[in-house]
């Protein structure tokens, strides 16, 4: 008996929103097709979450993310739900940096987003719905001195999202901008970022409840859809 079951389509699986949020539809009854760079990553949520199927891919390899989207199509079947969650940032002043950051960040966050569109959104149309959720942050609204090589790639990323919801939310595709204002509580921040080790809990986002917000998005009636969603800890400064 094949498994009719709907698919949620994740990138940039880890250990805090792309994981937390595999697990989340996974509990609620989704197959989740999980995209990473991390083979033995892969393996335990194959493992744990039944029904699920990882597929290695680095999505800055634009041909390779295509190829990825076609063998998740005839293994799995068309994603009803698309997570875009993989990310790159360099975080230096301008003249500390690279200028070649920008486009290596640009095509993670960004041009990616775009090929996910054309190899996605149509069979979503065929079947008149779906969901596509881009996860950002503040950088997309706000640059900073630190942020030359990011903040326009998820200000890019946004606009974007923005458009593909005004050209398809009336075909019944709800887009939705998830912007994160806070660091998330991973063990990448909680050791690679000094001013956050030794940090209390209470000063990040909880990768769980941002799993939780980005499900209640994917399940708003068309009546009162979001397309800006800004989730913050409350003690956060804004």
């Amino acid at each position: 008996m094949s498994d009719t079951r709907p698919i949620c389509m994740i990138t940039g699986l880890g250990e805090g929103t792309g994981g937390y949020t595999a697990k989340k539809f996974s509990k609620e009854g989704y197959r989740i097709a999980m995209l990473a760079r991390s083979v033995e990553r892969l393996e335990r949520f194959e493992k744990e979450l039944e029904g699920s199927k990882g597929y290695i891919c680095d999505v800055s390899n634009i041909d390779h993310l295509k190829e990825t989207c076609s063998k998740i199509k005839n293994e799995m079947g068309s994603p009803e739900v698309l997570i875009h969650n993989a990310v790159k940032g360099n975080f230096e002043k301008l003249l500390d940096g690279k200028p070649e950051w920008l486009e290596e960040n640009f095509r993670i966050n960004t041009t990616s987003l775009m090929y996910l569109a054309h190899e996605l959104i149509p069979d979503m149309i065929k079947s008149k719905k779906g969901v596509i959720i881009v996860t950002g942050n503040t950088a997309a609204k706000r640059g900073i001195a630190n942020t030359p090589y990011f903040a326009p790639t998820k200000a890019a990323q946004r606009i974007l999202a923005q458009s593909l919801a005004r050209d398809f939310g009336p075909k019944g595709i709800h887009v939705a901008y998830l912007m994160v204002d806070a660091s998330i509580n991973t063990p990448w921040t909680r050791t690679r970022i000094e001013k956050q080790i030794n940090q209390p809990d209470i000063i990040f986002a909880q990768p769980e409840d941002i799993a939780n917000e980005i499900f209640h998005i994917a399940q708003q009636e068309r009546s009162a859809w979001s397309f800006d969603v800004e989730i913050r800890p409350d003690i956060e400064e804004w």
